[in-house]
Formats: structure tokens, C-alpha cells, sequence
């Protein structure tokens, strides 16, 4: 299962103030899973996990060793893009007594916006693990870092994650908005509004949302 944000810039995206400092990224609990900051410690065990076919049957592929796994971590330790207006967080997915089971990240972009990420080895669909996760970390950006509007981008295939999303109160963008945007034809565009807790708000501006930033997804 996977979705989120590519390697690409938004076409046109308009030059923004860096961020203010963000707050220290922290563990995030829920009823059956820990959701860690991620580190390049977690490349050997995560290395295992990405390595799973299933998770690229539309998009993406595994790295393609554990060694350059680590350093891509060690990058994303900063937390933040070499220009310094986009933040990093990436969250490994540990269900306690079984270990790693994939992970969910955002870039948040200035203005309160943010993109959002996700892959699991497929032996743990199913099992509502993602929608926990995904969910955890919704309420995290609303809380800790002030996210209002939130996105994601999906191969259209790929019903799994479309059907996640929706569970999570995401709607698909006008189709209209998807080319300025720069999503593919073979793509959709979801968008969220996040209330201060969480919870759902007024939908977003599709033109005020941005479907790509400048981080790489591995």
C-alpha cells in the first residue's frame, strides 16, 4: 500500500518565507501501534520491510540495499529541505512484540499546507493499521504544527489506498485542478481540511494545494 507525494516541485509554485522553527518531532502512540521518528538505525529493519513487491504494484521501487537505505535516512534527519521552507517528518510504523511494519510521512509546506505519504508490507493489510497510522499523524500536524490543508497523490489503480483516504475523510480534487497541479493523467488529487484537533474543516482552495514537493519518497 503506498500514496503521497513525488519527487517533483509544483509547477509555478510561488517562492515562500521559510517556515518558523518547527517543533522537535515526537513519538506518537495509538491503540496498537508506535509511530518513532525515523533514523538511519531503522534502515536494516525497514530495508526488509520495503523489500516486500506487493507495496510497488503501481508506483515507486524497493531501495536497492539496506547501505543505501541509511544514508537516504541520515538525509531526512535534518528534517528539512536544503532551502529550509519545507519540513521532513517520517514515522516508522513498530507494532510492539513484532517489529517494523512500513511508515507515513508529510512535507509541510508554508501557509499551514501539507503532503502526505505512506507504505506497508502488504502481510499487514487489511488489518486497519494504515488508517491508525495515518490518522495518528493527521492529528499531529493539526496539533503540533498548525496543518490546515492536506493532499496526496495516488496512481488511480490503486483502490486500496483510495478507499483509505476516503475512510479518512479525503475527497478527490476537481479534475480540472489535477494538470496545474501536476499530476499525471494515470493520478489522482485528494485533499483533507484539518480543524486545530484533527478533525475535519472547511474543504480547501484545490489551486491552493500544491500536488508535489521537492522530496524524494523511497
Amino acid at each position: 500500500m503506498s500514496a503521497g507525494a513525488r519527487p517533483v516541485p509544483a509547477a509555478g509554485a510561488a517562492a515562500a518565507e521559510p517556515p518558523k522553527p518547527a517543533p522537535r518531532m515526537r513519538a506518537l502512540r495509538t491503540a496498537r501501534l508506535r509511530l518513532q521518528p525515523q533514523r538511519a538505525a531503522h534502515a536494516d529493519e525497514m530495508f526488509g520491510v520495503l523489500s516486500d513487491p506487493a507495496i510497488y504494484a503501481y508506483e515507486n521501487a524497493p531501495p536497492t540495499s539496506a547501505h543505501a537505505l541509511r544514508e537516504r535516512y541520515a538525509r531526512l534527519e535534518s528534517r528539512r529541505s536544503a532551502d529550509g521552507s519545507q519540513l521532513w517528518l517520517n514515522w516508522v510504523l513498530r507494532v510492539p512484540a513484532q517489529g517494523l511494519i512500513g511508515y507515513v510521512q508529510a512535507t509541510v509546506l508554508p501557509g499551514g499546507r501539507a503532503m502526505i505519504g505512506y507504505e506497508m508490507a502488504s502481510a499487514h493489510w487489511g488489518r486497519g493499521y494504515a488508517q491508525e497510522a495515518v490518522g495518528a499523524m493527521l492529528d499531529e500536524l493539526a496539533r503540533r504544527y498548525g496543518v490546515r490543508a492536506v493532499s496526496a497523490v495516488l496512481k488511480r489503480p490503486n483502490a486500496r489506498s483510495r478507499r483509505l483516504l476516503e475512510r479518512l475523510a479525503f475527497t478527490t480534487a476537481a479534475a480540472d485542478t489535477h494538470g496545474p497541479a501536476g499530476v499525471e493523467p494515470d493520478e489522482l488529487l485528494m485533499h483533507r481540511s484539518l480543524g486545530v484537533d484533527g478533525r475535519g474543516a472547511e474543504p480547501p482552495s484545490p489551486a491552493a494545494m500544491p500536488a508535489r514537493s521537492a522530496r524524494e519518497t523511497t
